[in-house]
């Protein structure tokens, strides 16, 4: 029988809880992360984000016994340690490997003193914090770095040579990063509005979440099975979508080979909520023949969180899909793109047991997974 690759356990840590079960919550209520923000990280302009508390999460962290760690290095930490514990797994042993997804790492230190710390540096000391002798994976491919994780994850799986993989993905936003962002005038200075006709930017987020998989020749029936997926580069431009959505379509119609449309309780989609991400990813979804087929963002709700986004994301997904929601888009008034794709303004009710993750990212890469629940067809 064909070996299966499933999701054991998971976790999310972001400024709307410490939990995947805190952060599901918030978004069925509709309560969102993103609020105003001035003068943060000393930045003049005013933009809207979605941060942790620093303070906060200091205290959280020693109160668990974890000091002496960068707060990327922390959240991290934190997320796994949660996760590991569910999956019931060591995380210690050889038949173990961690796959760590990050954009910008601990950038936020840079140039304030000698501390600043690589992103593969950082990853080392978490997995050796749970005892792992193997230096963890990296994977650092723009915005669709979480899908990229988990699609590589499952490949490593699918070779035979591990048991479990423990993918984890966290962003910290600096100055450094929302400059870059402002730079390109991307930024909105409200909260977003994905597919909305009044879009006008993205709202940046921090996160750290967790996936643990596994693989077997049978998905257990309780469980979510990612049954395949595909990264595609369409090299349009260094920071620009493509206008036809090319690489965006190719990376759906690889994982459309292995399910039908009405299978799918929802497409989970990138929805940036910038005026070009959004309309190509319609115009990708409409060459995809998924036009009708519901829809939903979540960066209304923790903003863009970068190299966590896709591993958050699918989490808070198959917790909807387990719950029979389709999670509402926050921030969708009246539709905004070329293309009248089937968008979520509010939570809906499903019976359906699949759905499609989709990402985008500079420099034309695009990903796509699909999920479906064990024993579901």
């Amino acid at each position: 029988m064909k070996q299966k690759v499933y999701a054991v356990a998971g976790n999310i840590l972001s400024p709307l809880g410490f939990t995947a079960e805190e952060n599901f919550r918030a978004v069925v209520e509709g309560r969102s992360g993103v609020a105003p923000q001035e003068g943060t990280f000393g930045i003049p302009e005013p933009f809207c984000a979605s941060l942790f508390d620093r303070g906060q999460v200091a205290e959280y962290a020693a109160a668990e016994g974890i000091t002496g760690y960068n707060l990327f290095e922390t959240l991290l930490i934190l997320s796994i340690r949660d996760a590991v514990r569910r999956a019931g797994i060591d995380a210690a042993s050889s038949r173990v490997a961690f796959v760590i997804s990050s954009i910008k790492g601990n950038v936020e230190e840079l140039g304030e003193d000698e501390s600043e710390v690589p992103v593969t540096v950082s990853a080392g000391h978490v997995a050796a914090f749970f005892g792992q002798n193997a230096a963890p994976l990296v994977v650092s491919n723009a915005c669709i770095s979480g899908l990229s994780a988990l699609i590589h994850a499952r490949r490593m799986l699918l070779s035979g040579q591990y048991d479990y993989v423990v993918v984890a993905g966290a962003e910290v936003q600096s100055r450094f990063i929302v400059s870059g962002f402002q730079s390109l005038k991307a930024l909105s200075p409200e909260p977003c509005r994905p597919f909305d006709a009044e879009r006008c930017g993205l709202n940046l987020g921090e996160a750290a979440a967790t996936m643990v998989l596994a693989r077997a020749e049978a998905c257990p029936p309780d469980c979510w099975e990612l049954v395949d997926g595909a990264t595609r580069n369409d090299a349009n431009h260094i920071s620009g979508p493509s206008r036809t959505g090319e690489g965006s379509y190719k990376a759906l119609r690889y994982v459309l080979a292995c399910c039908d449309p009405e299978e799918l309780a929802f497409v989970n989609v990138h929805g940036t909520s910038t005026l070009y991400n959004d309309e190509m990813e319609s115009i990708a979804l409409h060459r995809a023949g998924l036009s009708d087929v519901p829809l939903n963002a979540l960066k209304g709700f923790f903003g863009h969180t970068m190299g966590a986004a896709g591993i958050l994301e699918s989490l808070i997904s198959m917790q909807a899909a387990d719950a029979g929601i389709v999670p509402g888009t926050l921030g969708f008034g009246k539709m905004g793109v070329s293309y009248p794709v089937n968008v979520c303004a509010a939570n809906r009710t499903t019976d359906k047991h699949a759905f499609i993750k989709l990402l985008s990212g500079f420099g034309g890469c695009n990903a796509a997974l699909l999920f479906r629940k064990g024993g579901a067809r």
